[in-house]
């Protein structure tokens, strides 16, 4: 949930930009939005700069991966920067409404990141070369997680294996049900005659993004908390979120249809999550008998932020084994492992 500083001037759309640690910046159109995407790893055996390989070499397993809400690609930076040494492709994108990417269109906000993730999955399948698929592994944290468990029960879409890390909207929880309820402070905030000076919004955003986002506040970098706040400039975009959060609530409702996952599947559960309990992972793993659960009790809400090493080993690993299961057994769900 940390939001990316937009950059004065944007890049042309399909240029890329170097970066330190190996991580290529560009922009790109999915599902009709343009967006930015943050790259490591090999590059793409079909765009510039391609590097031969023998037919006899399969590609490597690509990786995608899956903001929350309020965040942006941003957040997986750490990972990606830790993925490249090993060799293992990976992408992060801004997803529609965030970051860098084309806002969010009128009516339901589910079906249009679903046509988005789709989008980019069917694009990370196709750049393997060779006239082959790649195996595309999807990673999401929070809302990306569902997004991941959307696209895990859609059968047409090229994947090998979803993670979902703290996906909210399967048990019950208190920001649920306050974004819901629309409780008195944010309706007196929406209703005040006079906007709340924006320092003050971003002044409060520092002072509560820490504890919701990060297992330990006091570990949370000043840059990543900044981010964030610099995503609520002034009253009307604050008030726009709120709306937006309660709309996104109301779709979770009906978000999940967990019988239809067939596709391997990681659960990710962390202990001091503020925003979306431990339970709702131990659910989910509980509703689809083949998946794979971590509990972690050190982790927070975004453990991308708290310990990017060891989720860049963890989804290495992950989409590592998919791969394998992939090549040697198709679609096939794995057995039923549970991790801690």
């Amino acid at each position: 949930m940390t939001a990316v500083r937009r950059e004065a001037t944007p890049e042309p759309a399909g240029h890329e930009r170097a970066e330190p640690a190996e991580i290529r910046v560009g922009h790109r159109r999915f599902a009709g939005f343009r967006t930015r995407v943050l790259e490591a790893g090999p590059r793409p055996a079909g765009r510039k700069g391609k590097r031969r390989r023998s037919v006899a070499e399969p590609p490597a397993p690509r990786l995608v991966l899956l903001h929350g809400y309020c965040d942006s690609a941003d957040t997986w930076r750490a990972v990606l920067a830790d993925r490249p040494a090993a060799g293992r492709p990976a992408v992060a994108v801004d997803l529609p409404g965030f970051g860098e990417a084309d806002a969010l269109r009128p009516g339901p906000i589910l079906p249009q990141l679903d046509a988005f993730t789709s989008a980019v999955l069917n694009e990370q399948a196709a750049v393997g070369g060779g006239g082959g698929r790649t195996t595309v592994v999807l990673a999401g944290n929070s809302l990306g997680g569902t997004l991941g468990l959307r696209a895990a029960q859609n059968h047409r879409l090229p994947l090998a294996g979803v993670a979902s890390i703290a996906a909210p909207g399967l048990v019950d929880s208190w920001l649920v049900r306050a974004v819901a309820k629309y409780p008195l402070p944010l309706r007196l905030y929406s209703a005040l005659p006079v906007p709340v000076p924006g320092f003050l919004v971003r002044a409060v955003a520092q002072q509560v993004v820490p504890k919701l986002l990060y297992a330990d506040p006091a570990a949370a970098r000043e840059e990543e908390v900044r981010r964030f706040t610099e995503l609520f400039p002034d009253y009307r975009a604050t008030t726009t979120r709120l709306e937006q959060a309660r709309q996104l609530v109301g779709e979770l409702a009906e978000a999940y249809r967990l019988d239809r996952i067939s596709t391997p599947l990681l659960v990710v559960a962390c202990g001091k999550d503020k925003l979306v309990s431990p339970d709702s992972g131990r659910r989910l793993h509980a509703l689809v008998p083949h998946s794979r659960l971590l509990v972690r009790a050190d982790w927070g809400h975004c453990p991308q932020l708290d310990d990017p090493t060891a989720i860049a080993e963890l989804l290495g690993f992950f989409a590592a084994d998919a791969h394998r299961r992939r090549h040697r057994a198709g679609r096939a769900p794995g057995a039923r492992e549970v991790a801690s």
